[in-house]
């Protein structure tokens, strides 16, 4: 039995989709992040610490492994590994070297499928952690972003203005499928929702995470098969809290509101064990 051997940029490119159309391509580390909203109209936003774009330097290195190395892959009836045997070896040659332009083609099509995914960026390109954090420095309110390894990022984010609007971060520019971590959202009646779908953990309610856990699991095993490691994936940690002088309708806060200085906040420490997303329902009539 002979087998042509799958070459990896294939499988990284189609590991890629698989992170963007799961909408989890995006994840918290250790971070601190502050949303302030109060009853004159302002508010004010901040998160301090990681984000991970999921083993995007991995899918850098899978991608530009032997793409144009030609190796002889040969099994027995048991699916067991053998030796290939001369003449296997040249059918195989022969038939890798026809498809040099269909490969060739093919390769040129999941590139472009990618990017338009990734907002113009090739996930496997080696730079491409390093656009990425290029972008995001010249959006507003990004005051630092630092490729840290291992698709990981240091970001120092913080903005603010009025509650006339709708708010969401993180927001990537031309990145179509970035997943939210915050969403505030305004309702008649001088109503605020805010939910924070990116804080809660991979073994949770929250379908997202359970999306990500699974890619990520398809990504270890093509590494192992291909004798690579994983890279190291960061795990949420960290705390969300809301400051408002607003009247606080609903919450899933642990401990309820907590007065402070300027009002109440409203606290969640997010770890690995946490199951359910913050929530918040806030009345500023």
């Amino acid at each position: 039995m002979m087998i042509v051997p799958i070459k990896l940029r294939a499988i990284a490119l189609a590991a890629a989709s698989s992170i963007a159309l799961s909408g989890c391509l995006l994840s918290p580390g250790s971070f601190t992040s502050e949303l302030h909203m109060m009853k004159d109209g302002t508010f004010s936003f901040s998160y301090d610490g990681e984000i991970q774009m999921l083993a995007l330097s991995q899918l850098a290195a899978m991608g530009n492994k032997g793409d144009n190395t030609f190796e002889a892959e040969c099994w027995d009836d048991d699916f067991e590994e053998r030796d290939c045997t001369t003449e296997e070896i040249e059918q195989q040659r022969a038939e890798w070297d026809a498809s040099a332009d269909e490969r060739e083609a093919q390769n040129h099509r999941e590139v472009e499928q990618a990017k338009a995914m990734f907002g113009g960026i090739d996930p496997s390109d080696p730079e491409a952690a390093q656009e990425l954090a290029d972008r995001l420095s010249r959006q507003r309110g990004w005051d630092q972003v630092i490729y840290k390894g291992d698709g990981l990022f240091d970001v120092d984010f913080s903005i603010s203005g009025q509650m006339t609007y709708d708010f969401v971060f993180p927001v990537v520019e031309k990145l179509p499928v970035a997943n939210s971590f915050v969403t505030v959202v305004m309702r008649e009646g001088n109503q605020v929702r805010v939910d924070a779908p990116g804080f809660a953990n991979a073994g949770g309610s929250n379908p997202m995470h359970g999306r990500m856990g699974g890619v990520a699991g398809m990504m270890q095993m093509m590494m192992e098969d291909e004798g690579g490691e994983m890279p190291e994936v960061a795990l949420p940690d960290g705390t969300f809290t809301i400051i408002t002088d607003g009247r606080i309708l609903a919450n899933n806060t642990d401990e309820g509101p907590q007065a402070v200085a300027r009002g109440q906040a409203l606290s969640w420490e997010v770890t690995p064990r946490s199951e359910q997303a913050p929530t918040a329902l806030i009345s500023f009539d």
